[in-house]
Formats: structure tokens, sequence, C-alpha cells
């Protein structure tokens, strides 16, 4: 407790600023994005990971960019789940592969804006070279040009079925911009013609339409693929894991419905219901090790950052009120750099959170197992300490899980806002097992003990050298 008096975390929480800052997104910092495991297109087992089905490189920035700036309000965030729940619904296919849009990425990045006598000339060079030296650029040329058509027509196709689907109002405005790109009268020629190769003449002018000409155009076209290249992808896994869109309400309504949620990494993951209100803001969840605390809040976290994506959630329903950021703190190391301890370097991502709460902003906050690095007194007195501090805020959202039971007695008795929830432990056999599901109360389970008994670590300790030694290999 000195430690957290002398980094001041509990002045901070209840010394709050009148107006709090503006952000543009929705905030969750690095630690955060760890805990929740996010981001990273090549980390083993991310949420974004599990979202990258996608065929363009294009539509992989796209969604980074989605996972880096979440939205922080209920509009934007209903109005893009509608669009992901519009192509689901559809069950659209994208209608090229992977391949074919680098193709087309490759031959319009030569694009410049050039002149007809200017293009004309360089393909003439072209020419030259490959009949004197056998140079491939025209063939690459010529073949990047191929695909290119190609892809463009699939999309005028694509877009043209498109036009007539249910719902598809939502989607109109990009639909049409697609469309008056695609219908352009200096593209229909070229999107018409057959098969057979192009003659010399017929490249110059193909090139200088294509790559030149509109090429503001096609830029904007291929934002319009990476974008729809998303939208499909998304909805995809929406679809085969059985995901559903969350629905965004205004920050002072202060609720969060959760209805059979899990993790989403987990398809045969068990589910799980949370309801939290302004009257009932503070989670304070407890259970033994191994009964699923840390997946329980991981789980929340997800579908809280997901939501406000407006992606699709690992859950049955969810509605919930918009915020301005989220902070966990589940996977809070030591750093032997700066000298922190376990327990030091709780404190400081302890204050961090007391900082953001400080700044009047409205908070998802996950505490795991506050202050498990020091021992059980300073635990209790400063997990005490801090939960009641933070439950004073009533225009955030609070999960603090806990082994120590006691403080939940003293929080009841000093708080009005909390509900009390546990991951329970059934014994079967002697042997523990864990259903993690969430029950109402606070849990008596004292497990730990029992478990030592029966990995028979006593019992190994004191046989000293009647056991047998593995034979090491240095």
């Amino acid at each position: 407790m000195i430690i957290v008096n002398n980094e001041g975390v509990l002045e901070l929480i209840k010394d709050k600023k009148g107006a709090k800052p503006q952000y543009q997104h929705f905030q969750a910092d690095k630690q955060t994005i760890e805990d929740l495991n996010l981001q990273g297109k090549f980390k083993q087992q991310s949420i974004y990971s599990l979202f990258n089905h996608l065929q363009t490189r294009g539509g992989e920035k796209v969604m980074e960019g989605m996972f880096r700036e979440p939205l922080n309000s209920p509009g934007q965030i209903n109005n893009r789940s509608a669009l992901f729940s519009f192509f689901q619904n559809n069950s659209l296919i994208f209608p090229v592969i992977r391949s074919q849009v680098e193709s087309m990425e490759d031959y319009l990045a030569g694009g410049a804006g050039a002149s007809l006598p200017r293009v004309a000339w360089g393909i003439f060079t072209k020419k030259f070279r490959q009949v004197l030296f056998h140079n491939a650029e025209l063939l690459q040329l010529q073949a990047g040009q191929s695909v290119t058509i190609e892809v463009l027509q699939a999309f005028r196709d694509f877009f043209a079925e498109l036009k007539g689907k249910d719902g598809i109002s939502i989607y109109e405005k990009d639909l049409d911009t697609a469309q008056r790109i695609l219908q352009d009268s200096r593209l229909q020629g070229i999107l018409k013609a057959g098969e057979e190769q192009p003659s010399l003449a017929q490249l110059i002018r193909n090139d200088y339409t294509i790559r030149h000409a509109m090429m503001r155009e096609m830029e904007t076209l291929l934002k319009l693929i990476y974008e729809l290249d998303v939208y499909i992808g998304v909805a995809a896994v929406a679809r085969e894991e059985g995901f559903v869109y969350a629905k965004a309400l205004p920050a002072a309504d202060m609720r969060l419905d959760l209805e059979g949620f899990r993790h989403p990494g987990l398809r045969k993951g068990v589910s799980n219901n949370l309801h939290l209100t302004k009257e009932r803001n503070v989670l304070f969840l407890t259970g033994a090790n191994m009964a699923g605390k840390s997946t329980f809040m991981k789980s929340m976290g997800i579908a809280v950052y997901l939501a406000h994506m407006g992606f699709p959630v690992a859950a049955k329903r969810m509605e919930f009120s918009v915020k301005d950021g989220l902070f966990s703190s589940i996977n809070v190391s030591d750093n032997l750099d700066m000298g922190y301890s376990h327990f030091y370097a709780e404190v400081l991502r302890t204050k961090t959170v007391a900082k953001a709460v400080s700044e009047s902003l409205d908070l998802y906050v996950l505490f795991d197992e506050l202050f498990k690095g020091t021992n059980v007194k300073d635990a209790y007195d400063a997990t005490l300490a801090v939960t009641e501090a933070f439950a004073a805020n009533r225009n955030s959202f609070f999960v603090v899980s806990t082994h120590i039971i006691e403080v939940g007695e003293a929080l009841g008795k000093a708080c009005d806002n909390l509900q009390f929830s546990y991951l329970p432990t059934v014994m079967k056999d002697g042997v523990p097992t864990y259903p993690y599901t969430l029950a109402s109360g606070i849990t008596t389970d004292r497990q730990g003990m029992i478990i030592i008994e029966n990995e028979k670590i006593v019992e190994i300790i004191q046989s000293g050298g009647s056991i047998h030694k593995p034979h090491l290999q240095l």
C-alpha cells in the first residue's frame, strides 16, 4: 500500500478533471492490445489472423486500419455492422483471386498520367527492345494489361449483379461510384473486346486509357475493391463461426448486455452471459486458479473491442454503450531493464488507468488478479482501496478478479454498485473440474492444496534418493 500511495493512484482516481479530451477513435493502449492478442498478421492466434481470410494485400491494410482505429460513434458502428451483415446475408464470393489483383496492382503502378504520344513512344521502345534483344518488358506489359482487363470485367459483372440484391441501400453509394467508373465510355470498348491478342495500336490505346487517362479512377476503384474484400471476408468468417453483430448504444445508456459470449478463438468454448448497468457497473469476479477467470475477461474484452469496430462478435446477442476506450491488466510482467518488480509494474499499470479515469474518460476496464505480485496483506489492502475508488465512477464499466475473496465481503459493505460473480470448481472423485460457467456470489473454493496433493509434490520432495533421478545431458 505504501507504493500505491506514493504513486498517488487513489488520488488520481478520485481527482476527476472537468472536461474530457476528445478522441477521434476508441482508445486501447499497447498493453491492452497485447493482453487480448488483437493485432498482428503473423502473430499466432491473433484476432486479426482469425478474420484475415482476404484476397488482397490492400484489403489486409484496410482491415489493419480498422483494428488500429476502432470507432466511437454508435451511428458509425451500427452502419459498418449493417454493411457486414448485408454481405453475410447474401453469401457473396469475391469474384477474383489474389494473384489477379496483385497483377493488376503491378500493372497500374506504372501509370503516371502521361500523354498518348508519350505512352506510344514508351511501348514502341519496348517493342524495339523485344525484337533486337529479346527483352521481356513488352510481354510483361501485355500480360499485366490482359489480367487487369479480366479483373475489370469480373467486377463489372459482380457489381451489376449486386445492384439487385435486397438491402443494397447500405452499400449503394460505393456501388454507384464503382459502376460509374466501370461504365465510363472510355472503358467500354476495352471491356467488350474478345480474348484475342490486341494489336500494338490497341495495346497503346488500352494502356493510355487504363493507366494514364483514368489513373485516378483506377485508384478509387482499387480502394473500393480492397474494402469489398474486407466486407466479404469478414462476413464469411461470421457466417462460418456463427458470430453476430452487436448493437451500439449511446454512452449515457450505460449498458453492457452479453448473451452467450465466448472467446472467438475457441470454437467449442463455454459461453456465458453478462449484464452490467449504471446501477451495477462493477463486476467483482472470484474463482480458483484454472477456473477460467482470465479467459472470461479476455473474451469480454475482445467482444467489446470488436463491437467498437463494427465487427461480428462471438456471442448470441450483444448490446453495448459506446465508450472512450478499453484498458486491461491481464498479462503484466516485471521489467528488468527498468528495474521494476512485478508488483511495481502492476502499480504503474493501475496508475495508467487511474490517469485515464481522472481525465473523465468513460471506459471499459479489466483487472485480472490485482496486485498478485505482493504479499496477501498488501494485496488485500490495495485491491480493496483501488476497487472501492474505481467503483465511485458510475460512467465506466469495471471487471476486477482476485483470489482474495475476503476483499469481496468488505466491498459489499462499502459499495452498492458491485455485482459479485464467480467461476466455480466442482470436485469429482477428489479431482477438481471446471465448468467455466459464471455463477452469482463469491466463491468459497480453496483447492490449492488438493491439487498439490493430487500431484504428489510433497511425497516427491520427501522421497529423496528413493525416486528415479532422470539423466540430464548437458
